[in-house]
């Protein structure tokens, strides 16, 4: 095993948290990968990661030795792309993690052309409503659609997510249209989350803010199921347009308070911090930032 291998070794050791993590993710055994971590600490004459049965940790030397490899790492994964003189012949396996509604209804047309550009590569999908730790979990890229907070990330963002109040027609003829915004203190509210309050942000044609607590009927973490009951009649929900748009057109779901509008939220591709990002997790988020630069037809 060559002195690239061991260095390649140590990076996923240092970004999986662990040796363990890392031998997982590299589908070899832990044995292995601490020989590589041994054989490169020998060459060096140093020690790079302090390590016990549960914990590692960089040192000194070994936190300067991590930045500087992420610099090797990436010119050589150029340089072997520029020598192929065909830099968009992509192999190898990328790993994503997706939104578990957004990805199923709208990521696979852009991942099925994706793949038909690049034939040798493999792609594993997590779709997930959870928000994944990219760097521990061992992903690439990660889809997020929200108010981005973590530091130890870089995001680029795909399109503008934006919202609305929605409830079916059978709610509306039983419960009456909401007029105004502190009308729907009095109608059944159903959110995502967690707990029995919803906090609503509604801006009028000025721009001014209404926040709103609403008492809330039902609350879940998918937004799909939230959907449904709406379309059954439980009450009104504030849903990504991306979600609910056939059900708009159908006439399943009535928007209400159209001169109201949510705060959007912005869709990124996230992808770790000062990490190696291999040529083809670069092209993913080149090709997802390119298909979503129109406007999107959910709110075309």
């Amino acid at each position: 095993m060559g002195q690239l291998e061991d260095i390649q070794t140590f990076v996923r050791v240092v970004e999986a948290g662990g040796i363990g993590r890392a031998a997982e993710q590299l589908g070899i055994a832990k044995s292995a990968v601490s020989r590589r971590l041994n054989a490169l600490e020998d060459r060096l004459s140093r020690r790079l990661i302090n390590r016990t049965t549960r914990t590692s940790s960089l040192t000194e030397a070994g936190s300067d030795y991590y930045r500087q490899a992420l610099k090797l790492l990436d010119q050589v994964n150029e340089m072997n792309a520029s020598s192929t003189n065909d830099a968009t012949n992509l192999n190898g396996t990328l790993r994503l993690a997706a939104p578990l509604t957004f990805g199923i209804m709208h990521l696979s047309p852009a991942i099925e052309q994706f793949m038909a550009q690049h034939p040798d590569l493999k792609i594993h999908i997590d779709f997930s409503d959870r928000q994944v730790d990219i760097i521990e979990e061992g992903f690439d890229l990660a889809l997020r659609i929200a108010n981005l907070k973590d530091s130890s990330t870089q995001a680029r963002k795909l399109f503008q997510s934006n919202h609305a109040l929605l409830a079916s027609p059978s709610y509306i003829e039983s419960r009456g249209k909401p007029a105004q915004p502190d009308d729907l203190h009095q109608h059944d509210f159903i959110h995502y989350g967690t707990g029995n309050t919803a906090h609503v942000t509604l801006l009028d044609s000025a721009t001014q803010q209404h926040r709103l607590n609403l008492h809330s009927k039902l609350s879940a973490n998918n937004g799909d199921f939230l959907m449904q009951l709406a379309i059954a009649g439980h009450g009104i929900v504030a849903l990504p347009n991306f979600m609910a748009w056939q059900a708009v057109e159908q006439g399943k779901l009535v928007k209400l308070l159209p001169e109201f509008t949510i705060p959007s939220v912005n869709a990124y591709c996230v992808y770790p911090k000062n990490k190696f990002l291999p040529l083809r997790a670069r092209a993913l988020i080149d090709f997802l930032a390119q298909h979503f630069q129109t406007t999107p037809h959910w709110d075309a």
